[in-house]
């Protein structure tokens, strides 16, 4: 017992020192995050729903799953530049109301080209609120807690995903229609916790005075002319086009093996469970030893290895186990890299430059499906996973080149690549019931 008391203790003091600190209004967002994601059922088992239960191909599934990232791509930009304009929270609103109606409609089309269709404007609706939730984050945390706060953000995602990844699977044996109808309710009332609690972030914009002019304008010319920034974002790219194989090409593979939707199901929510279980200790290991070069050039050969040991896999057990390789890299490169490019977008561009980094992700959901469904017909599964092992090393190289140009570095302002005297906090927020 005397043993014992001292770990529960110590467990408890990182929980608090992992949670204290962090305003309200974060708390509230983190909450929106976790039911939006509790009901997350459709995108993980899109390309199993089409090929299993439709009996589409791996190609046409991974046509669809382009265009999914495809509308993704086009919203990305969009929402971006309104969560600038029109400010945060109507960008949730409109993204999050979209997202319920599409979804539904997804459920209940039946021709392959209206399915396609469809699935262009669920992408377009579900990356749109992104943009703005990452640029409320930078908004209402303190330099110095973002990467915790990205980190629990990642985190609540990740709570949701296990759980709805396991329950969806399960759900599926009997039918995919309540799937798609579970992520618009769920999605419906993300949007209620945004409505009623929620307060605006977008900060003040100062206007020309007698003392100085107004501060410049950031436009998307300004952010795509930003070298340090788009070298994350290429890599970024090249993470995310390997992430994305775990819902496009790692459920097409099981099923070739015979498994079914849930053991996928069962399979995947260790990715959630694993992220759930160590994220937060990991971050905190991250904030203490603050080496960020040798931690995403290991994040990334982890994340492209672990895919490629998929090679192997044949079993539930095994597959299972390769998941929670490349799941390590994730947990380490996720909070890192997100407050990598807080710390490289000035104040009153965060949409933006948000926006073009969530194109990223959008432009390898576009890339990724058409990728993976055409090696998988043509040249089998095991050449994808070995190709995934040679993107996680050109990333990895790419890691330590980016962070020797970048630098410990301090906050941006709005003029792009000027930091703060003091690393400080330089904007004001709107406060808006």
């Amino acid at each position: 017992m005397s043993v014992a008391l001292p770990s529960v203790a110590r467990l408890t003091q990182a929980a608090k020192e992992s949670v204290s600190g962090l305003p309200r209004a974060f708390w509230w967002l983190w909450t929106s995050t976790l039911v939006n994601r509790l009901g997350g059922f459709v995108a993980p088992f899109l390309a199993m729903y089409l090929t299993v239960d439709r009996g589409y191909s791996a190609t046409y599934a991974g046509l669809v799953g382009a265009l999914h990232g495809l509308g993704g791509a086009v919203s990305a930009l969009g929402a971006g530049v309104m969560t600038d304009r029109l400010g945060r929270r109507p960008t949730l609103l409109i993204a999050q109301s979209a997202t319920a109606v599409s979804v539904a409609v997804l459920g209940f089309v039946e021709h392959p080209v209206a399915i396609a269709a469809v699935a262009f404007f669920v992408g377009m609706a579900t990356n749109g609120s992104r943009p703005a939730v990452q640029a409320m984050i930078a908004d209402i945390v303190a330099p110095e807690d973002r990467v915790r706060a990205f980190s629990l953000n990642f985190w609540a995602i990740n709570l949701g995903f296990a759980f709805s990844a396991a329950v969806a699977g399960l759900i599926a044996e009997h039918g995919y229609l309540a799937l798609f109808l579970g992520e618009a309710m769920m999605t419906l009332l993300c949007a209620v916790v945004v409505f009623v609690k929620l307060p605006e972030s977008r900060p003040v914009r100062e206007e020309a005075t007698g003392a100085g002019a107004a501060e410049p304008e950031t436009g998307l010319g300004t952010v795509l002319r930003d070298r340090s920034f788009m070298a994350v974002v290429a890599l970024s790219f090249l993470v995310a086009t390997l992430i994305q194989q775990a819902f496009v090409a790692l459920p097409v593979a099981m099923g070739e093996s015979g498994l079914s939707s849930s053991d996928f199901g069962l399979a995947i929510a260790v990715n959630g469970v694993l992220i759930v279980a160590v994220q937060i200790p990991v971050t905190r290991f991250i904030e203490r030893h603050h080496e960020p070069t040798r931690l995403l050039v290991a994040a990334a050969l982890l994340i492209g290895y672990g895919f490629g040991l998929t090679a192997f896999a044949g079993s539930v057990a095994i597959y299972a186990l390769t998941i929670c390789v490349w799941t390590m890299g994730e947990i380490i490169n996720t909070p890192i890299q997100m407050g990598l490019v807080a710390r490289l977008s000035p104040t009153h561009g965060r949409g933006r430059y948000q926006g073009v980094y969530v194109l990223s992700w959008s432009l390898a959901a576009l890339v990724a499906p058409l990728t993976a469904g055409a090696v998988i017909d043509h040249y089998g599964a095991d050449v994808l996973w070995a190709g995934c092992a040679a993107v996680g090393t050109l990333a990895a190289v790419g890691y330590a080149s980016l962070m020797r140009a970048v630098g410990p570095g301090a906050e941006r302002v709005d003029g792009v690549g000027e930091p703060a005297g003091d690393g400080s906090r330089t904007d004001r927020t709107v406060s808006a019931g």
